[in-house]
């Protein structure tokens, strides 16, 4: 654990402000859930939540199965990382961070389709909750199918986490 040198009180109410240069760095956002931990010897620790780590089997299969279908990389990530890849490049999306143009595509909830990639975010009660990426096969472009498999992979896994 990495000391900040920076002291808040708790107010009347038990809230504690997290600073805004912190809450940048780790990109924790107006609304974003976090997880509270404690441990034995007394420390509080606040976690961003990622929803998208909960469904980590689903987006796996997803993703492997849309892959072998497709022939394509397919790449599912919440707001900060990539959560579960399958296809060409494995070893070089797992466990990156979300850069920021897909930050910004996700935020927006609205989905990116061009010959280089399809992107659509994954939404659950309205928020955006991370995506699913598709790159095309080696000298291939992308067309509508591999559009409506992200879109089906993104309301799949936003109906699990819904129920």
């Amino acid at each position: 654990m990495k000391a900040t040198g920076i002291v808040r009180r708790i107010d009347d109410l038990g809230r504690v402000v997290i600073p805004k240069e912190i809450r940048r760095i780790l990109r924790i956002r107006e609304g974003d859930p976090l997880e509270i931990y404690t441990n034995s010897s007394g420390e509080v620790i606040l976690k961003k939540y990622s929803p998208i780590n909960e469904l980590g089997q689903f987006a796996g299969e997803y993703a492997e199965t849309a892959s072998s279908i497709l022939g394509s990389t397919v790449i599912v990530s919440d707001t900060d990382q990539i959560v579960a890849v399958s296809g060409a490049g494995k070893a070089d999306y797992m466990d990156k961070k979300v850069d920021f143009e897909l930050d910004k595509i996700i935020q927006s909830k609205n989905t990116l389709h061009d010959d280089a990639k399809v992107v659509v975010p994954i939404l659950a009660h309205g928020d955006a909750i991370g995506s699913i990426t598709i790159l095309p096969k080696q000298n291939q472009n992308l067309g509508e199918v591999e559009f409506k498999a992200a879109e089906i992979g993104a309301s799949f896994l936003a109906r699990q986490m819904e129920h």
